[in-house]
C-alpha cells in the first residue's frame, strides 16, 4: 500500500501591502508555488482576490502534502488583479516571499517581509502563514439566507454578504466569506462547503461569529448587524438568529434587530479524497493519443518533432514518459492504448481515463472541440493536452478552462473542469518529473469531482478471507 503523507492547510493574511491602484487600494489575491527543480517552479493554488484591501485576510485556505523527508521549497506572490484573466504578467505585482513548508510547520505562524526579488524589499509589506494539519475529512455544508435587512445605502437596497469567524488563540479567524448578492433586502446565499476542522478546530461547540454586511467597491464595507453561535447551534435545522447592530442597540431603546439570518442547510458530510478512492480500487486507465499530422515533418529529419535521433530521445517520447511514468502506478495491468490523432476512446463506465494529447498544433476548429470536452465533461476522464513544439497554443490555453466554465456555442457549460494544457517548451530545462508533476496535478480534484458528481463513495476492498485464490479485486 502507497505511503499517506499528512494534509496540511495553509491560511494566508498579509499587512500594508503597497497599493498600486490609482484613487484606490489594490485587490490583491495571493498565489502559492512550489519548487520542482532546475529552476522551475509548479502552482499549487491560489487564494480569492480581496478587493480594495491592503491588509488583507484570504478565507480560502491552500493545501499541500508535507513530507518529512523532503525540503519542500514554497514560494508565495501577491499580485494587485485588475482583469479576469487568469494570466498572472498582465497584473501587477505586489511582493513575494519564500521559506519552506517545514519552516512553516515548526513556527505554526512565520511571519515575512515581501520582496521585489531576492535581496530587494518591495518596501512595505509582510505575509503571514499559519499550517494546520488536516485530520479530519468531514466538511460542513450550509445554505443561508436573511430576512429584512437594514438598508444601508442611500440610492439603492443593501449589497449583503456574509463572513464566518471561529475564534482561536483569543482572536477571531476568517474561515468562510459569501459572495455578494446586489440590492436585495431578503438575500439567498449560493449553499458552500467548508472543511470542518477549518470551520470551528473540529469542536462543534467553537464559538463562531457571523457578520452580514453592505458591500462597498472601495472597500469601506458597513456592518448590518452580527451573531455569535456555534456548528452545533447551527446544525439544528432550521436555525434563525437575530442581526444585531451593537451601536444601534445601544442607541436605540426600541431598537430590536437589523434582520433576521436563516440557516436553511447545515450538515456535516465525509469528503472522500483521490487516496479514499484509490485506495478503495479505483484503477486510472492511462491512453495516450500521438499527433502524426504532416507538421510535425520527416521522422527522418533532425527537424521533426518525432525524429529519433541517435539519443533515441524527441519532445514526444519526453513527454510521455514523464506523464506515463507517474500514471503507471495506478494502472494495474501496465498496459496502455495508444491511438493515432483523432480516435476515440469509449469509456465501460468502471473506470476513471486519462488522456494524454501530444500535439504540436493549435486547435483548428474550437467550437467544435469545446462541445466535445462539454460532452466528455460528464464522463468519468481527464485529458492532458501538451505542446510540442514552438506553435502558437493559445486556443489551448482556452481548453484548460482556468478563468471559468467553458461553454458550447449554445451556452451549455461543462459539468467540470477535466482539462489540463502545458506547453512542453515550459519544461525543456527542467527535470524530467517536473512536467508530470505540473500536467498530474489536476487529475485527484477532477477524479474525485466525478465521482462526487455521481454520489459515489469509494469501493472498498473485501477482506482477504473472502477472496478466492483465482479472484480479481473489484474495480
Amino acid at each position: 500500500m502507497a505511503h499517506c503523507v499528512t494534509l496540511v492547510q495553509l491560511s494566508i493574511s498579509c499587512d500594508h501591502l503597497i497599493d498600486k491602484d490609482i484613487g484606490s487600494k489594490s485587490d490583491p489575491l495571493c498565489v502559492l508555488l512550489q519548487d520542482v527543480g532546475g529552476g522551475s517552479w509548479a502552482e499549487l493554488g491560489r487564494t480569492e482576490r480581496v478587493q480594495n484591501c491592503s491588509s488583507p485576510e484570504f478565507s480560502k485556505t491552500l493545501q499541500l502534502e508535507y513530507h518529512f523527508e523532503t525540503v519542500q521549497k514554497l514560494r508565495f506572490g501577491i499580485y494587485d488583479i485588475d482583469n479576469k484573466t487568469p494570466e498572472l504578467r498582465d497584473d501587477d505585482f505586489l511582493g513575494g516571499a519564500e521559506c519552506s513548508l517545514g519552516q512553516i510547520v515548526s513556527s505554526q505562524v512565520l511571519t515575512l517581509p515581501l520582496m521585489l526579488k531576492p535581496g530587494k524589499p518591495a518596501g512595505r509589506g509582510t505575509i503571514t502563514v499559519s499550517a494546520q494539519e488536516l485530520k479530519d475529512n468531514r466538511v460542513v455544508t450550509m445554505e443561508v439566507e436573511a430576512r429584512n435587512l437594514d438598508k444601508k445605502d442611500f440610492l439603492g437596497k443593501s449589497d449583503p454578504f456574509l463572513e464566518f469567524f471561529r475564534q482561536g488563540d483569543g482572536k477571531w479567524h476568517l474561515v468562510y466569506r459569501s459572495e455578494v448578492i446586489k440590492n436585495n433586502l431578503n438575500p439567498t446565499w449560493k449553499r458552500f462547503s467548508v472543511p470542518v476542522q477549518h470551520f470551528c478546530g473540529g469542536d462543534p461547540r467553537t464559538p463562531i461569529q457571523v457578520r452580514c454586511s453592505d458591500y462597498d467597491s472601495d472597500g469601506s464595507h458597513d456592518l448590518i448587524g452580527t451573531f455569535h453561535t456555534s456548528l452545533a447551534q447551527l446544525q439544528a435545522v432550521p436555525a434563525e438568529f437575530e442581526c444585531i447592530h451593537p451601536e444601534k442597540q445601544q442607541k436605540k431603546k426600541s431598537y430590536k434587530n437589523s434582520g433576521t439570518i436563516c440557516v436553511k442547510i447545515c450538515r456535516v458530510e465525509t469528503e472522500y479524497s483521490f487516496l479514499d478512492y484509490v485506495m478503495g480500487g479505483c484503477q486510472i486507465n492511462f491512453t495516450v493519443g500521438v499527433d502524426f499530422t504532416g507538421s510535425n515533418g520527416d521522422p527522418s529529419s533532425p527537424d521533426s518533432l518525432h525524429y529519433l535521433s541517435p539519443t533515441g530521445v524527441n519532445e514526444y517520447l519526453m513527454a510521455l514518459w514523464s506523464v506515463g511514468s507517474v500514471v503507471q502506478d495506478y494502472d494495474s495491468d501496465k498496459l496502455f492504448p495508444a491511438f493515432g490523432f483523432g480516435a476515440q476512446v469509449p469509456p465501460d463506465w468502471q473506470q476513471y481515463f486519462v488522456l494524454l494529447l501530444l500535439t504540436d498544433g493549435a486547435v483548428t476548429d474550437v467550437e467544435a472541440t469545446c462541445e466535445a470536452v462539454v460532452r466528455a465533461s460528464n464522463l468519468p476522464m481527464s485529458v492532458i493536452i501538451v505542446g510540442v513544439g514552438g506553435a502558437d497554443f493559445e486556443a489551448m490555453e482556452h481548453l484548460d478552462a482556468d478563468g471559468g466554465p467553458l461553454h458550447t456555442r449554445s451556452g451549455q457549460a461543462a459539468a467540470r473542469d477535466i482539462v489540463q494544457f502545458v506547453p512542453y517548451r515550459r519544461f525543456q530545462n527542467a527535470p524530467r518529473e517536473a512536467l508530470a508533476q505540473t500536467v498530474l496535478a489536476e487529475v485527484p480534484t477532477q477524479l474525485v469531482s466525478y465521482f462526487r458528481a455521481q454520489g459515489w463513495a469509494p469501493l472498498k476492498p473485501l477482506p482477504p478471507s473472502a477472496k478466492g485464490p483465482a479472484q480479481a479485486p473489484q474495480a
